[in-house]
């Protein structure tokens, strides 16, 4: 009998053995195969080939310089970090003899998770590890803001590499040092590793050879069904958009309809992610009739657009179509992010024009002026430019891997690293987050439209400076005088809050009101009252120069902005009229949410 149960114990190790193989057999089939694609790939596309996107190259010699060239200034820095790290570890040593246990010298930031485990601390060696990684990013840090002889786009540059490279150092990225990860190999006799590898190399499948980090179950959620579900039709489209109607949920409604442009750089849907969080829903149900612009994912049919003709074909055209569908005089319209920026740009014409078919005007973190234009501008300098033009050959259009890439890399704690250990090292199924599916589903951009507005807003701040001509016109933002309501938020790194107010300075209209909004460039947006999360500051006027005087005397309020907006708005709106179900005069071309809005960049063959 023991024989007998030897050999099945055998047979059943052998069995588990060769399930093993077979599995590692075809991982190692898997990752040739990809090898080889992203091989092909390297050398069809000189994207995959550049070493140094940003050119940093030139900023880091400047870096180096001003230390080699000040000998004492870099045996300074050297001691700083020496200092700082004998010091640390003195500490370490006084509370392993017994000695009660020192306070730490340096401590992770507000809202860093990486060392939420209780062993970071509890533990000397992980204590000590932490401390350690902690302050020599901030020496690096330090080092970057005492050098001299730097540019102020230098600074951007460095600052974002020195940042990237501090997260892609940090000890819970290394399976030998992230406790975690040990404890979780250990337990599972390192199948978490192998399950790792097959993602992986499904995320490197995904991006043809180039890893495209999966941040949440892109199975689970589906626009139209789960995601942009607020009814409605879609009423027009051109070749650059759909314009979508949304059924009313009220009898009566404002005779004027919103209109929202939202940024072609993402998709509409952050504004109807789903029923608790829509906007949009949310605007309908409060007696508003509510129309959007849907863009289209661009291609090479797309390749001849420019700013002027995404403000005609676009802008101009979906407010024609908007008056014309619901027979109102004006309309009370949105602009979000880049959307605003080409809103702003668009009523500067119309005022020179004499064109009074707006009645008011909205922009949520919106750069008027770019001046201190926030993260995005390290990738405006000429040089990244002309960089990508030569890379984007004959395509006409910017894939959306570019852009994916560029927003990731400013958050890569959060964005980049912290899925690596989850799926990587983990080996977690991703869970399903609608945010983090529409931050995935990234677009595609005109190529003439995107280096336009790189180069005329963010480098030459055209449109603030009064230097901007669209079609013969010379734009002056100060000749908007409708009444306009501005959003910006406290932890905006793309639209900074400063930012935005400098811009709602220069219209001169004088029912102007400025909000500042908890949170950051989407959750401060994306924060329905029921929610109960964050908070707000108001105050009359703008006459203050600068947001920090502005907020010295500003009211805060807890929850939501929408409320306030949705005063505000009905006030720009005209009396009730009866509601009308889309598409009664322009008739319907499909349901909500449109098929523009379902192309996914990703799943292209390019």
């Amino acid at each position: 009998m023991a024989e007998k149960g030897t050999g099945e114990g055998g047979q059943h190790q052998a069995g588990e053995g060769a399930a093993l193989a077979e599995r590692i057999a075809k991982i190692v089939e898997r990752s040739q195969r990809i090898w080889a694609e992203s091989l092909d790939r390297r050398v069809e596309d000189p994207t995959m080939r550049n070493p140094d996107p940003l050119n940093s190259g030139p900023a880091m010699m400047r870096w180096g310089h001003d230390y080699l060239s000040n000998p004492q200034k870099a045996v300074e820095a050297g001691l700083d970090f020496l200092q700082a790290q004998v010091g640390l570890w003195n500490r370490m040593l006084s509370g392993s003899l017994g000695h009660e246990k020192p306070e730490p010298m340096i401590r992770p930031d507000k809202g860093d998770k990486r060392f939420n485990d209780e062993i970071w601390s509890d533990n000397p060696f992980y204590d000590y590890l932490k401390q350690s990684y902690l302050l020599t990013g901030q020496w690096l840090k330090e080092r970057l803001e005492e050098a001299e002889g730097l540019t102020p786009q230098d600074r951007r540059k460095l600052a974002l590499i020195t940042r990237n490279y501090i997260d892609a150092t940090a000890p819970t990225n290394m399976p030998s040092l992230n406790p975690e990860v040990l404890k979780t190999t250990i337990e599972e006799g390192g199948d978490n590793l192998l399950r790792g590898l097959e993602h992986l190399l499904r995320d490197l499948e995904h991006g043809h050879g180039q890893l495209r980090i999966r941040q949440t179950d892109l199975e689970h959620f589906k626009v139209g069904e789960n995601l942009a579900t607020t009814p409605g039709k879609v009423i027009f489209q051109n070749e650059i958009f759909q314009l979508i109607q949304y059924a009313p949920a009220t009898d009566q409604v404002h005779a004027r309809p919103v209109l929202f442009v939202p940024p072609w750089i993402n998709k509409f849907y952050i504004l109807d992610l789903n029923e608790k969080k829509s906007l949009i829903r949310w605007l309908v149900a409060h007696g508003h009739t509510v129309l959007v612009v849907s863009w289209v994912n661009p291609d090479e049919h797309q390749r001849d657009e420019t700013w002027e003709s995404y403000m005609k074909k676009g802008v101009l055209t979906a407010l024609e179509k908007t008056l014309e569908e619901t027979g109102a005089d004006k309309a009370n319209v949105v602009g979000y992010c880049i959307g605003g920026t080409m809103l702003g740009t668009t009523l500067a014409w119309m005022a020179a024009k004499g064109d009074h078919r707006v009645a008011s005007a909205t922009f949520l973190t919106t750069q008027l002026d770019f001046s201190d234009a926030g993260d995005l501008q390290v990738f405006a300098d000429e040089e990244v430019i002309e960089a990508v033009e030569d890379s984007m050959g004959d395509r006409g259009y910017l894939s959306a891997e570019n852009m994916f890439d560029a927003f990731n890399s400013l958050r890569s704690t959060d964005l980049i690293w912290g899925f690596v250990v989850s799926n990587y090292l983990l080996g977690k199924e991703n869970f399903p987050f609608d945010l983090l599916f529409w931050n995935s589903d990234s677009t595609a951009m005109p190529g003439k439209v995107h280096f336009y507005y790189l180069r005329t807003f963010y480098n030459r701040n055209a449109l603030a400076r009064g230097e901007l001509t669209v079609d013969g016109e010379r734009l002056d933002l100060a000749d908007i005088k409708l009444p306009c309501f501005h959003v910006a938020t406290l932890e905006d790194h793309i639209a900074p809050a400063d930012s935005a107010y400098r811009g709602a300075r220069m219209l001169s209209g004088r029912r102007h009101k400025f909000v500042l909004a908890g949170s950051g460039h989407i959750a401060g947006v994306v924060n329905p009252p029921e929610a109960e999360k964050y908070q707000y500051w108001t105050r009359p006027g703008l006459k203050p120069e600068t947001l920090e005087e502005w907020r010295s005397d500003a009211k805060e309020t807890p929850g939501s902005w929408w409320p306030d907006w949705h005063r505000w708005l009905a006030r720009q709106s005209d009396k009730k009229v009866k509601a009308r179900e889309p598409g009664k005069t322009l008739g319907v071309v499909e349901d909500a949410p449109g098929s523009y809005v379902k192309v996914r960049a990703d799943l292209r063959d390019d």
